[in-house]
């Protein structure tokens, strides 16, 4: 199980067990579902939604790989400049 675990009655964990339902998928639902009185809810549409959204991340993460990483460099609370770190480096420090 995950963060939750703390929290779970022996009737959820019974109940869990017999549906099938995992604990992150319970996760899931806490992280990202909407309470509806006393019950987190995440219905198909939000799940639809969430999909994109990691796709969405997915591909960004794929292009910050592809350039070697990047990065920001703030100062005074500004944002200076961005640069793609180079794919082959020597561990200098």
């Amino acid at each position: 199980m995950g963060d939750f675990e703390a929290n779970v009655t022996r009737h959820m964990d019974l109940r869990m067990n017999q549906r099938g339902i995992p604990g992150a998928l319970v996760d899931l639902v806490l992280s990202h579902g909407h309470w509806d009185g006393d019950a987190c809810k995440l219905d198909r549409k939000d799940l639809c939604k969430l999909k994109a959204e990691v796709e969405m991340l997915r591909s960004t993460v794929l292009k910050a790989l592809d350039k070697g990483g990047l990065a920001v460099v703030e100062a005074g609370g500004a944002l200076v400049t961005a640069y793609a770190r180079p794919k082959s480096r020597s561990n200098r420090k």
